[in-house]
């Protein structure tokens, strides 16, 4: 009995897991070339905001996510600066809000686009999101 309660339990919650985030599947990419980033890092750096997006913004669906650009990226460079990071990389992207208004801070029913996120780096290791928006 205690063993089918787990596995309820279990069930349940990867339910509730699911349910919290947001919606990435689909999203376009574009490749773009960088004379400062590979496409193994611009990639890497999209699948931490597709992670976060899945756990963290409930409501809403990424339709869209690309690297902005070498020139865009030199111009962020002082958020790297301010992390104590090496590197910084800024994506774009868009995304569908539902009715629910995502976590109350966006317009329900509406379109987000060229939404900037802000990822910085420190030798070539793991991206980190340090900001988002416009």
């Amino acid at each position: 009995m205690k063993k089918y309660i787990c596995i309820i339990i279990s069930a349940l919650s990867a339910i509730s897991l699911c349910a919290c985030g947001g919606k990435v599947s689909g999203a376009k990419t574009h490749e773009v070339d960088s004379e400062i980033y590979s496409q193994e890092d611009i990639e890497s750096a999209i699948d931490v905001i597709k992670d976060e997006f899945k756990e963290e913004w409930s409501g809403c669906t990424l339709t869209e996510i690309y690297y902005a650009g070498d020139e865009v990226t030199k111009d962020h460079q002082d958020w790297a600066d301010r992390n104590d990071a090496d590197e910084v990389i800024v994506l774009l992207s868009s995304f569908d809000v539902d009715s629910s208004g995502g976590d109350g801070s966006l317009s329900p029913d509406s379109t987000y686009d060229d939404w900037n996120w802000i990822l910085v780096r420190i030798n070539g290791g793991q991206w980190k999101h340090v900001d988002h928006g416009y």
